[in-house]
């Protein structure tokens, strides 16, 4: 945990998550495999509290922080050409 802040009720915390791509990531084009990666990725989280308790938790995280550390590299070509066709 890097920051937190307290405003009323709402905490919001800055904080990186770490660790190692030990396991398979499924995602929609199929599974990646582990490759022993060390991942450092950014997030913050949203507490939204009500009377002393978090009713809401959210959570964000540097996806494109996470994804460039697994070695997955953006197909922004596909994108374009997937976009052009079905418009």
């Amino acid at each position: 945990m890097h920051r937190f802040h307290v405003t009323g009720d709402l905490v919001t915390i800055e904080l990186t998550i770490e660790g190692t791509f030990g396991g398979p990531f499924p995602t929609p084009a199929g599974v990646i495999p582990p490759n022993g990666a060390k991942l450092s990725i950014p997030t913050a989280d949203f507490w939204y509290l009500k009377d002393g308790k978090i009713k809401e938790s959210n959570c964000y995280v540097g996806v494109s922080v996470m994804l460039a550390q697994l070695g997955v590299q953006p197909d922004f070509a596909g994108a374009v050409a997937a976009a052009t066709a079905s418009s």
